[in-house]
């Protein structure tokens, strides 16, 4: 389903008070940046309220826009700190974005990780406050955890959103929905391809929360949260008609349910995955639904923030080509 890519341009998109949206997503929102299908942009993003900084005298790179955003920009409903919206000539509603993930990479030497009373899968077991700051290093891309503990770093970007429709208003950047948003799928990683539904004129496309490392179910409310940098592609897709945001890895089809009950998550994500095999390979509902049995992962995305996250994978491999004789997608072509 995945079309091949046409050159286009190159922007970038710098983090700063004049690019930012601090804890909402709306369709009324002025794009900071205009570009064509088929264009790519460099976006820079920081993460972090200004009680999430370290303290000075600790060696830990603080990034001058972070600080200028905390100053200038107005913190909304939630704690994301977005870069965009990014708005693609040509998508209206009932388009898709096609949104590719070429590189990602960290923009500052430590992260932050924190759980707060009320918060996270174990509320009534932690009712405190914990942060933590976490020494990243950039060349072997790995995390010293404050008691000596050394982990392989794999960043990808939590928020990843199209504006949501016009007559939602404003949302809050805490809840996924099926524009997107905070979906915190640490699949998501460079190489990736997500597919976001449009709802309002030219998508209006931003991302931010950067996460060095994750693991399935972001369990205490937070990752690794840092500052990251990625570039991505952008394809206005007008042959798809999705729901709900689907993604693609080297390896794997992905399907997402958010619902404030897992269980139910699971089964729209389980859903989309039928709908899917039934369209990829020609085989009965029942089929699919046999082959999701044997051969599908269900997986926990997150399940802190209120709409909880359910993704179902399949393996490529498994699919082959598909009915028309085209080739599986490759999410790491170029």
């Amino acid at each position: 389903m995945e079309q091949l890519r046409t050159t286009g341009k190159r922007y970038h998109l710098a983090a700063g008070p004049d690019t930012a949206h601090w804890g909402y997503l709306d369709a009324s929102l002025a794009p900071v940046l205009t570009i064509k299908s088929g264009d790519r942009v460099t976006i820079e993003t920081v993460s972090g309220t200004p009680t999430e900084l370290p303290a000075d005298g600790l060696g830990f790179e603080i990034l001058p826009e972070h600080l200028e955003i905390h100053r200038r920009s107005l913190r909304d409903i939630g704690n994301h700190i977005y870069t965009g919206p990014i708005a693609i000539e040509d998508a209206q509603p009932g388009d898709v974005l096609q949104v590719r993930i070429i590189d990602i990479t960290l923009r500052q030497n430590w992260g932050w990780n924190a759980f707060r009373p009320y918060m996270g899968t174990l509320p009534e077991d932690f009712p405190n406050l914990q942060r933590l700051h976490i020494a990243l290093d950039r060349d072997t891309m790995t995390a010293t955890m404050p008691w000596g503990l050394r982990l392989s770093l794999s960043p990808f970007f939590g928020q990843l959103a199209v504006a949501p429709p016009p007559e939602a208003g404003r949302q809050g950047s805490r809840e996924p929905r099926e524009f997107g948003g905070n979906i915190d799928c640490k699949e998501l990683t460079a190489g990736s391809i997500i597919y976001l539904p449009v709802f309002a004129p030219g998508a209006l496309f931003s991302t931010g929360d950067g996460h060095a490392l994750q693991g399935d179910g972001e369990v205490c409310g937070t990752a690794i949260e840092t500052a990251l940098s990625g570039l991505f592609e952008f394809t206005v897709r007008k042959d798809l008609a999705y729901r709900l945001p689907r993604a693609e890895t080297a390896s794997d089809y992905i399907t997402f349910g958010f619902d404030a009950d897992l269980d139910d998550a699971a089964k729209e994500a389980l859903r989309e995955l039928i709908d899917w095999l039934v369209v990829l390979t020609g085989i009965a509902p029942g089929e699919a639904y046999a082959l999701c049995s044997v051969a599908a992962n269900l997986r926990v995305t997150q399940t802190v923030n209120g709409v909880k996250g359910v993704h179902a994978m399949m393996a490529k491999g498994l699919i082959g080509k598909s009915p028309n004789g085209s080739a599986s997608h490759d999410a790491q072509a170029p």
